[in-house]
């Protein structure tokens, strides 16, 4: 299904006449552009609306010009109605509201009056064909950032200035940083989310980003060693088998678009966030770190938000493909995550750029091959 395709059978599925997106994410995954001046509300400054196949931008006239000029790559302006409201005399919700209502039934992802509420998410769930190939850009230039950063490190590095830079690199890119982790030999240890401070890297660290674009998010960690601890080795071994063991189950579980739109739907079979989680917790055993999974969360699908779901024990969320999902398993100290694409044809990482090094590793209950980031070891 394309986007139109599957907001046409939302609307059929729950008697609407129309839908709108306000948040940035939706915003992005409907038009490409962003909607984003204040990142600390909740909605955007415009919102989106579909109705059988038209489009409505709502906009205040602050926002109107730049939105329409600069925000809507995918759309000729000739595409979308435009309705535009004085800054002074409405709030983007009473805007919507007084589209909205006059042509029925609408429901809207922020709270607007008289609207019913959409959860966005299954919407978004699988990605189109134009969408994974803005992933696959996003991916490699995440990646490029982030290990051209951890090329540079050095033991004395504080983390703050590890994370700066991190978000000097991507940024060049044009890419948003929502999630930033670095932590050094002793904080990555002790926590599994080593928000960055002034300690010194040390004799190791662990870098995380979760980057965003266009909508799109892709998250990755690696792993540079300067005076490698010894169980370190085994432990970032046993955090990757536990990964590639999530991604090919995941493979083997998904189903057909349909029952992200409506979970009601036949699924041809397809499994369930709760089944791959199934699988994590035996590969935890698997590698001898049973119940590790209780410490920390370990990810789900990715998409036009960090994480479109998060799995956990019988989460019923459908597997579907082609779809962008980012395990992230950790034994204290080490952790595996990038972000990749499972298709009809396998799995296919896209936070990758070739030139890291990387090991070959092995799901523990399938036949699952797949090369993985290995540590950086880098020299004073």
């Amino acid at each position: 299904m394309d986007k139109r395709e599957r907001l046409d059978a939302y609307l059929e599925s729950h008697d609407l006449e129309s839908v709108w997106f306000a948040r940035p994410n939706s915003f992005a995954w409907l038009t490409g552009g962003r909607n984003v001046v204040d990142r600390e509300t909740e909605a955007g400054v415009a919102a989106i609306g579909y109705d059988r196949n038209d489009l409505t931008l709502v906009v205040d006239n602050i926002e109107s010009d730049r939105i329409v000029a600069e925000e809507l790559p995918d759309r000729e302006e000739s595409e979308i109605s435009i309705e535009r409201f004085p800054w002074h005399a409405s709030s983007l919700s009473d805007a919507i509201a007084e589209c909205a209502t006059t042509n029925g039934r609408a429901a809207s992802d922020i709270a607007v009056p008289g609207l019913e509420r959409v959860d966005p998410s299954p919407l978004r769930q699988p990605l189109t064909e134009r969408d994974r190939d803005r992933y696959r850009e996003l991916g490699r230039e995440t990646a490029a950032a982030v290990e051209s950063v951890c090329r540079q490190v050095r033991s004395d590095d504080t983390e703050i200035e590890v994370a700066s830079a991190l978000r000097v690199a991507l940024s060049a890119r044009e890419i948003e940083v929502p999630v930033v982790l670095v932590g050094g030999a002793e904080r990555a240890r002790k926590y599994r989310h080593y928000t960055p401070t002034q300690a010194h890297l040390g004799d190791y660290a662990l870098v995380s980003v979760t980057a965003e674009r266009a909508g799109l998010h892709a998250s990755c960690t690696r792993t540079v060693a300067f005076d490698r601890p010894e169980w370190l080795t085994d432990h970032h071994a046993a955090a990757a088998r536990v990964e590639v063991t999530a991604l090919a189950e995941t493979r083997a579980m998904a189903g057909t678009d349909e029952a992200a739109v409506d979970p009601a739907a036949d699924s041809g079979g397809a499994g369930t966030a709760g089944d791959v989680f199934r699988a994590i917790q035996n590969a935890y055993a698997a590698v001898g770190h049973e119940g590790e999974w209780k410490n920390h969360h370990q990810g789900g699908a990715a998409g036009f938000a960090g994480r479109e779901w998060i799995a956990t024990p019988g989460h019923e969320a459908p597997i579907v493909a082609p779809m962008a999902y980012a395990w992230n398993p950790t034994v204290r100290g080490a952790k595996s995550e990038d972000t990749a694409l499972v298709t009809d044809d396998g799995i296919e990482p896209l936070t990758t750029t070739g030139s890291w090094p990387t090991s070959t590793v092995a799901a523990v209950d399938r036949d699952v091959e797949l090369e993985r980031p290995a540590i950086l070891e880098r020299e004073e």
